[in-house]
């Protein structure tokens, strides 16, 4: 078992960075991939990043590419989500993943545990 927990989330305005932390917990972190995932009010949990357990080939959403940097930090058991250039269509509950495999990542069927994630909201 793993057990993620989020946190970072907030009020911010457009145009504004956040940065989201999740701490892991329980079996190995550095023989899992992490991911992010997010989810808007009547819509489905879509990707939004992952990184692999060896820290590289990290994978992004088009959304946003070039705005949003996973990173991860094993000595604190912990997958970080930068947020810059913050947008109103970024507004979502964002969640923590993680999966022992790192294929499919979009498909979120593939991610193994969750956190219960965290709330960003920009305002325009």
């Amino acid at each position: 078992q793993v057990q993620l927990v989020e946190s970072g989330g907030g009020l911010v305005q457009a145009g504004d960075s956040l940065r989201l932390s999740c701490a892991a917990s329980g079996r190995t972190f550095s023989r899992y991939a992490m991911g992010w995932f997010r989810q808007a009010p009547g819509r489905e949990r879509e990707f939004v990043a992952a990184i692999a357990w060896t820290g590289s080939n990290a994978i992004y959403a088009d959304s946003v590419k070039g705005r949003f940097t996973i990173s991860r930090d094993y000595a604190e058991s912990a997958v970080y989500l930068h947020m810059n250039g913050l947008k109103p269509e970024d507004t979502a509950v964002y969640y923590c993943a993680a999966s022992p495999t790192y294929y499919n990542v979009y498909d979120r069927t593939k991610w193994d545990y969750w956190g219960q994630g965290t709330q960003v909201t920009v305002s325009s």
